[in-house]
């Protein structure tokens, strides 16, 4: 007899122990409470942040897709000074990016009045783009300021 009650009593706890775990899983699946269930599952990705704003010049759009940016980008800053038109541009994910020319309004022309960078760096209070040779490119709405490799300065303030 004393068997068959422990016997029993197994047979009760194991019961109890499944239907304990099925109601769970169940609640899980389907929340009363309004509550997320933790269902493991692939991480939805973030959404690219939005690229609300003013379309860069075609020529930006051109230098960028030749660089292997296909866009789009829109204009975070544009700086005009007496001799360099400048633009930080910045993409769907958040890459900024530096177009200046120094030739005049028609004439873009990539390599020899126009120079486009990638990389761009945003500071506290500026955007740093580094070209090819160490020349530094630092950018601001008020000024560009260009340090060449050989520590040469050359500041341009902002006009209009």
């Amino acid at each position: 007899m004393v068997i068959a009650t422990t016997f029993l009593s197994i047979i009760g706890i194991s019961a109890g122990i499944l239907l304990a775990n099925e109601r769970d899983r169940r609640e899980a699946l389907n929340p009363v409470n309004n509550t997320p269930a933790i269902v493991d599952s692939p991480a939805a990705p973030d959404p690219s942040p939005s690229l609300d704003g003013e379309p860069c010049r075609p020529e930006t759009l051109d230098a960028a897709a030749n660089a292997g940016y296909p866009g789009p980008l829109v204009i975070v800053l544009h700086l005009r000074t007496k001799s360099s038109d400048v633009y930080i541009c910045r993409d769907a994910s958040d890459q900024l990016f530096y177009h200046a020319d120094n030739g005049g309004e028609d004439q873009w022309i990539e390599g020899e009045t126009a120079l486009f960078l990638a990389g761009v760096e945003r500071r506290s209070d500026d955007y740093l783009a580094t070209a090819n040779d160490g020349t530094t490119l630092s950018v601001t709405k008020k000024r560009l300021v260009v340090t060449h490799r050989d520590g040469g300065k050359e500041t341009q303030a902002a006009i209009g």
